[in-house]
């Protein structure tokens, strides 16, 4: 199996082709740009502009605008010629879905064009057609004649181009032939691309979109590998997580995204996709990259002689359960209350258990942890039954409730304990440490056991992927909790990491559990600099929630409702944040239902991938309703429109009334 990484263990930047976007410099091993999209009408010179120069103050190193039609395109003259007057002049990208007419205009004008090869010529009417190889030649032909022009339009005028492949807007003809699949969406890029190799026009860069954070991971890691197959280079890339929605949530799903491919020096430019206002974006974007500005100055991970999963599609690594760890069970969730003294009973309320005292009983929410790790101190009341107890070695080995709770080992520690539980030990192991190795060699036939695995390397996630690929290579089949430690001072940080050191694991099928940590006493919640941050009142609420939002948007343990909420453009038709606001506080209970909360057709069933139910601009105050793709009212007034879906999801058994 050819690797879309020479190792998977050294950081080191891909190399890719250089790209000039005006000035700006993309790919070979120039710094990682950030980027961002206007929200205004394009149409709406000043507010447009306003709002692009917010996003420039705010770090953004281009600014992409829609032009959906050919007034937008033309308008781009205007818009650029008050931002130069202004004295910015940050490159500007056209963004185009539909209408080719609009990108040969724009691409005379701005510094870069993007299309979507979905939609560009292709059409998506959601079709099965059975094309026989002439047929299907005969469509690329076509797609050649139409795309041709704009190719050399870019090539005269020195314009950059995306040829950017959105997940949930593969052609029909694409659909046919590759499915719902990452290589459809690779197929898909690589039919302009080769048209445009043929021009002689290089200047481009690529993405491969998605919702879903693994298809979009498993896509990029397909493009890298077709096109150092095909043509033993590599244009750049451009990443990004299509509608990863708002506030935590939006953050995690895109950091699980952009970051497990950053982390293996992937990437040349990033946008973070939040259904916020675009300038609050880049602070996510200058997160994510700052990471790996020193990256290369970490201690050497060892090299691994075999590779023993496919990176390129999801299996979870087989691992033998250990009381409901591991196996088939889903991943478990670990709070740690080492620094809290004392615990009491309506501590864990933050962690999904409340204490009615009246009944004496427990009520479990659904994301509720599954062990609590409490360090050397053990509570003084009686913790509800499904919640597991974890303490250090010591504590357990003088507690008179062995049977009731379990012990923690750290490292070489577990191997020369005269008394270990008869049912379930943990054992926590540095990868990153000179004893990983031993440990290692010494966990052959060990039964009862869950390896508690974390890195002190400063490159963490692929020194732990290293650890458990070692487990996998030797048939090693117990379970793994991902640690991670976090000593960052803003949510937003912490977010990052969390999602990316656990998240980019987890997309790989590795992963039994997760167990967060951090320091809050450091946690900055105040606006510093200008910039404003996630706030949390409490901690171990915030990394119980951290935790199960990873897990969703891993797709490896569901909780909670998804949402997929694009980030709002000019072509956006209502006021996302407001409604997608709303939409959240009516559903937020319906645990596992996936709802997409679209702008425009643009971004509409097909952008909606696998969303069980859609809510979708289809004109001024005109929403168009569906169940999966298919299309069930249509020019809904927006201002019963939620109320609408709601009865939608009724009709089809798909609500439950909150408790």
């Amino acid at each position: 199996m050819q690797l879309y990484r020479n190792s998977l263990t050294t950081y080191q930047r891909l190399k890719t082709l250089e790209v000039k976007v005006g000035d700006l410099l993309i790919g070979n091993f120039h710094p990682v740009r950030v980027q961002t999209m206007t929200t205004t009408d394009t149409m709406d010179t000043l507010a447009t502009v306003d709002q692009t120069i917010r996003c420039i103050l705010a770090g953004a190193e281009l600014v992409r605008i829609t032009a959906p039609s050919k007034k937008e395109a033309e308008n781009l003259a205007v818009i650029k010629k008050e931002l130069h007057a202004r004295g910015y002049h940050t490159p500007l990208i056209a963004d185009i879905h539909f209408t080719p007419n609009a990108a040969e205009i724009a691409a005379r004008i701005v510094e870069k064009v993007r299309v979507n090869p979905g939609n560009y010529v292709d059409k998506k009417k959601f079709e099965q057609i059975d094309y026989t190889d002439a047929e299907y030649h005969e469509e690329i032909d076509r797609i050649r004649t139409r795309f041709t022009p704009l190719v050399k339009i870019c090539k005269e005028y020195g314009t950059a181009m995306r040829i950017g492949t959105n997940h949930g807007s593969l052609s029909d003809r694409i659909m046919s032939r590759y499915g719902d699949t990452p290589m459809g969406m690779v197929e898909s890029a690589m039919e302009f691309l080769r048209i445009a190799r043929d021009e002689s026009y290089h200047n481009i860069v690529l993405s491969m979109k998605s919702s879903n954070p693994q298809v979009m991971v498993q896509a990029y890691r397909l493009l890298v590998e077709k096109m150092q197959d095909e043509f033993a280079v590599c244009y750049p890339l451009h990443l990004g997580v299509t509608e990863a929605g708002d506030g935590e949530d939006g953050r995690i799903k895109s950091a699980i995204g952009i970051g497990t491919l950053l982390e293996d020096g992937i990437g040349d430019t990033i946008r973070v996709s939040l259904t916020e206002d675009p300038e609050f974006e880049i602070p996510v974007c200058k997160d994510l990259v700052s990471r790996y500005k020193h990256r290369q100055e970490h201690a050497p991970v060892p090299p691994i002689n075999k590779i023993p999963y496919n990176p390129f599609e999801y299996a979870k690594r087989q691992t033998l359960p250990v009381t409901n760890i591991g196996g088939s069970h889903v991943p478990v969730v670990v709070a740690d209350f080492m620094k809290q003294h004392p615990i009491k009973p309506e501590d864990l309320q933050s962690i999904g258990y409340t204490y009615n005292e009246q009944t004496d009983k427990w009520n479990i929410h659904d994301a509720a942890a599954d062990i609590i790790y409490t360090g050397n101190k053990l509570p003084s009341f009686g913790l509800p039954g499904s919640l597991k107890l974890v303490c250090d070695y010591q504590t357990w080995l003088h507690s008179d409730k062995q049977e009731r709770y379990y012990p923690l080992f750290q490292g070489k520690e577990y191997f020369d304990a005269a008394l270990r539980s008869d049912t379930l030990n943990f054992l926590a192991v540095d990868a990153g440490s000179p004893d990983a190795g031993e440990i290692l060699d010494n966990l052959a036939e060990k039964t009862n056991l869950v390896l508690c695995v974390l890195s002190s390397n400063a490159h963490a996630m692929p020194s732990v992927r290293r650890f458990i690929m070692e487990l996998m290579n030797r048939k090693i089949q117990l379970p793994v909790i991902l640690a991670v430690e976090s000593a960052a001072t803003t949510i937003d940080e912490q977010l990052i990491r969390f999602s990316t050191d656990a998240g980019a694991l987890l997309l790989d099928g590795m992963g039994d559990g997760v167990w967060f940590m951090n320091e809050p006493s450091r946690i900055r919640n105040h606006k510093v600099s200008g910039r404003t941050y996630l706030e949390t009142k409490n901690n171990h609420q915030f990394l119980n929630n951290t935790s199960f939002s990873v897990l969703q948007a891993t797709r490896t343990r569901i909780s909670k409702t998804e949402y997929i909420s694009c980030p709002s453009c000019g072509r956006t038709l209502f006021d996302l944040q407001e409604t997608t606001a709303k939409i959240r506080s009516v559903t937020n209970h319906l645990k596992g239902l996936k709802i997409a909360i679209m702008g425009c057709i643009v971004n509409g069933p097909g952008e909606m991938a696998d969303a069980d139910f859609g809510y979708v601009g289809s004109g001024p105050g005109k929403i168009t309703l569906y169940k999966g793709k298919e299309v069930i009212k249509r020019s809904v007034n927006s201002d019963v429109a939620v109320e609408e879906l709601i009865n939608l999801l009724k009709e089809h058994d798909a609500w439950v009334e909150p408790y």
